[in-house]
């Protein structure tokens, strides 16, 4: 491996680690937080959360990582490299399904209709407590992919 190749799959592996980081903290202690406030205290910053995340820096990261992958993967099908394809296109997979592919499906429309909620309204507190519960399961999962592309990234570039 060698070259623009190299070069992506390397940045592909930083990223990928990176956004695993991220997304690590908040199934560790930042949820955790959040769900030990008062049910309308941790919903208005859960909004704040969600209106903050989009930015340049966080966007560039795990945008990145998407592109990377999307990348890779091209240049794996047409290269197909003695040496370490398997392990870039599994990073590839786990990173565009599993990370990014389930942050379309199942985080992005919760935090939509997360930010619709009226953290003082009469439903919010069962919502709350449902909607943390889904959205840090899913969160785990796309932890994992994120990191395990990271991995499979390391891999191809070793093998």
């Amino acid at each position: 491996m060698d070259g623009l190749y190299l070069v992506l799959t390397l940045a592909g592996a930083i990223t990928c680690g990176l956004t695993a980081g991220a997304l690590y903290a908040f199934s560790t202690f930042v949820m955790k937080g959040l769900t030990a406030l008062p049910p309308a205290q941790g919903i208005a910053a859960m909004q704040a959360v969600n209106k903050a995340a989009p930015s340049p820096g966080f966007m560039l990261v795990f945008m990145g990582g998407a592109l990377l992958s999307a990348a890779v993967a091209v240049m794996t099908f047409v290269a197909w490299p003695d040496q370490g394809a398997v392990e870039a296109l599994i990073g590839c997979g786990l990173y565009l399904f599993g990370s990014f592919g389930v942050s379309v499906v199942a985080h992005f429309p919760r935090n939509d209709a997360l930010d619709k909620v009226d953290p003082e309204g009469p439903e919010s507190v069962a919502y709350w407590k449902t909607w943390a519960r889904e959205w840090t399961r899913w969160n785990h999962i796309r932890t994992g992919a994120a990191l395990a592309a990271s991995v499979s990234f390391v891999l191809a570039l070793t093998a």
